[in-house]
């Protein structure tokens, strides 16, 4: 049996996306909570690099950055697949997870932050809805009619995104401005493939509500 072990965090969008291929592939693993402000020992250890979650710990070795670990997952677990076979497909499938790497910061910042540079990373988010929403006029998923790698890695702008608008009180989204990708976003988390392998939405507004609070309160 191997042995598979996931330092996480249970409210991080990566942390989720390596929970998603380690379920749909049926992969038994152990998740280990860890503590940012007191990082373990052995997420020290296992990404000495970077220092951040998610880290996959695979019989002893470790395997880091959450779609590498995805893609990880699919090539070394029998089950069903993640990325397309058409070599085509699986270079469009890369090309929408990078995409999200690049792009997915912004979306932090723009609730996080204030003054002018909220509103650059407003606009920031604002254009990779532009983007998102001319990509869903005629298409249900980002590769073909599958849902797959491209779209764990869209999991974030599915479901966080809409979170921490309502827990922050700030608004990017709207379904006037961005019909398209407000259909695909309902879709993604309603749809019955996909409920099993999201965090229950109360939860996570339970814990960002909190967090905003907090900042709200902390002494300027």
């Amino acid at each position: 049996m191997a042995e598979v072990k996931l330092l996480g965090l249970w409210y991080s969008p990566y942390n989720h996306r390596v929970e998603w291929a380690l379920k749909i592939k049926g992969v038994e693993y152990e998740f280990i909570e860890e503590n940012l402000q007191n990082k373990s020992p052995l997420l020290l250890e296992s990404n000495p690099i970077h220092k951040k979650i998610p880290v996959l710990i695979h019989n002893g070795k470790s395997i880091c950055e959450s779609m590498v670990i995805v893609e990880y997952i699919d090539e070394t677990f029998e089950g069903p697949p993640i990325l397309p076979q058409d070599p085509h497909d699986r270079a469009i499938a890369h090309f929408w997870a990078k995409f999200f790497e690049e792009k997915g910061p912004a979306v932090g910042k723009s609730f996080l932050l204030k003054g002018e540079e909220q509103e650059k990373a407003k606009k920031e988010v604002c254009d990779m809805l532009k983007i998102l929403d001319n990509e869903f006029k005629d298409k249900k998923f980002f590769v073909g009619d599958k849902f797959g790698f491209a779209d764990i890695a869209a999991n974030a702008a599915a479901l966080w995104l809409g979170v921490l608008e309502e827990a922050s009180g700030v608004v990017v989204v709207t379904s006037e401005k961005f019909p398209n990708f407000c259909r695909w976003r309902d879709e993604y988390i309603n749809c019955s493939q996909n409920k099993e392998y999201l965090p229950p939405r109360d939860e996570l507004l339970v814990h960002f509500n909190a967090r905003f609070q907090a900042a709200a309160s902390a002494p300027k």
